[in-house]
């Protein structure tokens, strides 16, 4: 394989994982419409949803950090 191919793919594969921001994005930002519509429809059991959307979109951060990290490795340490 040739150098030019191997870093090609390197970056490739960083714009693969960095991809998965997006999909952190597009969960955050529908968890959260619906927080504030189950908000709207039961103001009563606004600490529940408040809670239950904290954890989740701390999960889908948590996802898209992990598609950084491998994007970053991915460009400065390579394949060797």
């Amino acid at each position: 394989m040739t150098q030019y191919f191997v870093t090609g793919m390197i970056a490739l594969g960083a714009a693969l994982a960095v991809l998965v921001g997006i999909g952190a994005g597009i969960s955050t930002g529908n968890a959260t419409g619906k927080a504030v519509e189950s908000i709207a429809k039961q103001p009563e059991a606004s600490g529940k949803i408040v809670s239950a959307l904290v954890v989740g979109c701390a999960f889908a951060e948590a996802t898209a950090i992990y598609g950084l990290l491998v994007s970053l490795l991915l460009i400065f340490v390579g394949v060797k």
